[in-house]
């Protein structure tokens, strides 16, 4: 089960999401049965987790909260987690990367999903595995 909550006062684009989530959930080998939270927030409570949970001034662009530490090919449902996105924060990513605010808004999806599933990017090698991955989804969930 995938939630989506818009709090952020901006315009997403919140079915697109639901179907790369959708798909990424079943091409990770996921239990379809899995729950899953993405809330788009304001780039203020963005701030405030970003202070909070990791220690780091300011806005980002997406964070992740695990739950119950689910892997992919994982046959059991279980708790993903929660996802939270700045559109603001996106948008002006999109901005300074020359792409769509909707190809932003899915590949900081994908990338918080990963998150959840515990993929990291603190190392280059990580970092190549992780960006492929997130960028496979996407491209793929709209064929």
């Amino acid at each position: 089960m995938i939630e989506i909550e818009n709090r952020s006062g901006q315009l997403v684009p919140e079915s697109e999401i639901q179907k790369l989530l959708e798909f990424s959930i079943r091409e990770l080998g996921l239990h379809p049965e899995c729950e899953l939270t993405l809330a788009f927030i304001n780039d203020a409570e963005m701030e405030e987790l970003h202070i909070k949970w990791m220690d780091l001034p300011g806005s980002t662009d997406v964070m992740s909260f695990p739950m119950d530490e689910l892997k992919p090919n994982d046959p059991e449902p279980g708790i993903l987690g929660d996802i939270v996105i700045s559109p603001v924060f996106a948008r002006a990513q999109a901005e300074k990367a020359g792409h769509s605010f909707e190809h932003e808004i899915k590949i900081l999806a994908a990338h918080g999903l990963l998150h959840l599933l515990g993929y990291d990017h603190q190392e280059l090698d990580e970092e190549k595995v992780m960006f492929a991955l997130q960028e496979d989804l996407v491209k793929r969930s709209v064929n």
